[in-house]
């Protein structure tokens, strides 16, 4: 095997509580689910130990900030093997908040592992929870409860699909100046995600996407109008639940059923770039 081709799903934070700080990180609890959106990754082995990416889609990064560059040379180093040509093609959208850079660095590690045979699951796990905080989640994705930085992952029961709307706006919001915001602005925010979860462990999706809930969403917002004005055109749809995901700046809506999701699209007349989304 000289290639291997992957999708790198995005993921949305059905809730996010901010439980604290630990050594310089913020502490998090948050439902996660991989939905079916992705930037497909292509790997292809080298004669030598050199690694080297190409990007089609997206802003431009630096080689020495790209993330999946990172990923790939991280493994090399651990496992002592050649390196790859890696082309990513962009989908996810860039500042988002739905984990794009985070799951592109995961399908790389997927990709390699395949390539060159390592199924040491594990480590893997710990190279990518040293690239990003949910980055070792998103090597396998599904419905999760992330604590800690993002890097302790709780399975949950996923049987039945949820269906999103989801609005992008134009302009991202960079995470690190969402969280410095979140630090200046001192909000004392009730945590949801417990009764989320336990919602979702009945059963009970309607239930739980009640509790839909970010604690970054007012740091967000003071940021720029963008995310606000998202959220509340969401909710003039009437959906079970809806919040922002990540650091902004996309924020989502969950219905019923994808034909609630089209017939809101449907009617969206806002400047933000809208998808229709499921879980997977």
């Amino acid at each position: 095997m000289r290639i291997v081709r992957t999708n790198a799903y995005a993921k949305l934070n059905l809730t996010l509580d901010v439980t604290g700080t630990q050594n310089g990180y913020h502490m998090l609890d948050t439902l996660v689910t991989t939905v079916d959106l992705s930037d497909r990754i292509v790997v292809k082995k080298r004669k030598d130990a050199l690694c080297k990416i190409t990007m089609h889609g997206g802003p431009f990064i630096p080689p020495e900030e790209n993330n999946a560059l990172r990923a790939a040379e991280a493994f090399v180093k651990a496992f002592q093997t050649e390196g790859a040509d890696i082309t990513v093609y962009k989908n996810i959208p860039v500042g988002a908040g739905m984990g794009g850079s985070s799951a592109d660095s995961a399908g790389v590690l997927r990709a390699m592992g395949e390539l060159y045979g390592v199924q040491d699951a594990p480590a893997l796990k710990a190279l990518a929870d040293a690239l990003g905080s949910d980055t070792g989640y998103l090597l396998t994705g599904g419905l999760a409860r992330l604590t800690g930085r993002g890097e302790c992952v709780e399975r949950l029961p996923d049987g039945n699909k949820m269906f999103f709307l989801v609005l992008v706006p134009r302009d991202g919001i960079s995470t690190p100046q969402c969280f410095r915001e979140y630090d200046r602005l001192g909000e004392v925010l009730s945590p949801r995600t417990q009764k989320a979860a336990d919602e979702l462990l009945r059963g009970n999706i309607q239930e739980s996407a009640r509790y839909f809930f970010n604690a970054l969403y007012g740091a967000a917002c003071s940021l720029g109008s963008a995310v606000r004005d998202a959220l509340t055109d969401l909710r003039c749809f009437s959906p079970w639940g809806a919040s922002m995901t990540g650091s902004g700046s996309a924020c989502f809506a969950l219905f019923e059923n994808r034909e609630l999701c089209e017939w809101a699209k449907s009617r969206y007349t806002g400047n933000c770039r809208a998808f229709v989304l499921q879980s997977v």
